[in-house]
């Protein structure tokens, strides 16, 4: 907890792994072929206590593993593992314990990418979290050397309370995966009539799943994608998180509810041509004052159409753009939006 309030900004982080072809042994149906899934929970816990943080709830697939954490969300792949905190954690503390990890299970190190936006309390961040120019020398000296494309970048706004920091470091240029459309959406002053609804009734006797899942219909979030596996969490007095996974894809969200300082996040990976109906699915749940969104592709540059035009449907109006190129990342663009009411 932050001095004067709760940072709902998260930090992310994602690093993939070479490996064996992770889908050949669930193809042969030996068993094998799990990666980074064969690691057991006391190894995940010990590399969550490094980043300061608990699993409060789990869910998995026969693609990926999904844990809600005390702040924030955990993905874990055969080959590829994503770690996404909130707070005052110290997410990049996880780097060198979840190389040691892989490397026991035969896995090196192929690539990384670490992205934030800004945060609301920057004084209550631990090192190195109190800069990005400290976060940026932390993540390399963590990084073995094959690692040698590398990039950092802030991508700023005409909206001065979002930026967007980029870190990506590769082995190789070769940008593999291309069919991945990875799209990060921060919104704060959230409507106060959507934010109450993240504030659980006192003494309610509900568990954290059941009042998570009371949460998850009352406020539209289940009809964002009807498809998906949904494991949810509410927290007491507020805030509420939830993983949704649809096959090998997965969305997330985050609330952080409090006045003068509300905040959401949601996250997907998935298809170009349903972004239009989440984005608007997302601007109606959570109604904020303003939107910031980074889309992330190797195919798929020109993607930031749809999302302009979806949100601006939602009654929000562009205020600046930004584009960039990283190292087998792709196309990042960064675009903030506002409430036409402001």
């Amino acid at each position: 907890m932050a001095v004067s309030g709760f940072e709902g900004f998260e930090k992310r982080l994602e690093l993939h792994f070479f490996g064996d072809d992770p889908m050949l042994g669930l193809e042969m149906g030996i068993g094998m072929g799990l990666g980074l899934r064969q690691l057991d929970f006391d190894s995940l816990q010990q590399v969550l206590h490094a980043v300061q943080c608990t699993v409060v709830s789990a869910v998995g697939n026969h693609y990926f593993d999904s844990y809600v954490l005390s702040e924030s969300s955990l993905f874990v792949y055969p080959t590829k593992i994503i770690i996404k905190t909130c707070g005052t954690t110290q997410l990049l503390k996880s780097v060198r314990p979840m190389i040691q990890h892989a490397r026991l299970l035969g896995l090196s190190l192929s690539s990384v990418r670490y992205t934030r936006g800004n945060f609301i309390f920057p004084e209550s961040q631990p090192f190195p979290h109190n800069s990005f120019q400290n976060e940026v020398v932390f993540l390399e000296d963590c990084l073995p050397t094959n690692l040698r494309f590398r990039k950092a970048s802030v991508m700023t706004s005409k909206l001065p309370s979002h930026s967007w920091h980029v870190f990506t470091a590769a082995a190789e240029l070769d940008l593999s995966d291309e069919s991945v459309f990875t799209v990060e959406i921060c919104m704060t002053e959230l409507d106060a009539a959507s934010a109450g609804k993240f504030f659980r009734r006192p003494n309610d006797g509900k568990s954290g799943d059941s009042a998570g899942k009371e949460m998850t219909e009352i406020t539209g979030i289940g009809n964002i994608n009807p498809r998906a596996l949904i494991c949810d969490y509410a927290f007491d007095p507020c805030g509420y998180s939830m993983n949704g996974l649809v096959a090998d894809r997965y969305s997330t969200i985050h609330v952080t509810p409090e006045d003068g300082y509300s905040y959401a996040s949601f996250e997907t990976v998935g298809d170009k041509n349903d972004v239009a109906r989440v984005l608007k699915k997302v601007a109606q749940v959570f109604r904020p004052a303003k939107m910031s969104v980074s889309t992330t592709s190797c195919s798929s540059p020109e993607v930031w159409k749809r999302v302009a035009a979806a949100l601006e449907s939602a009654g929000l109006k562009c205020r600046s753009f930004a584009a960039d190129e990283f190292p087998a990342a792709g196309a990042v663009v960064y675009q903030t939006f506002a409430a036409r009411r402001n």
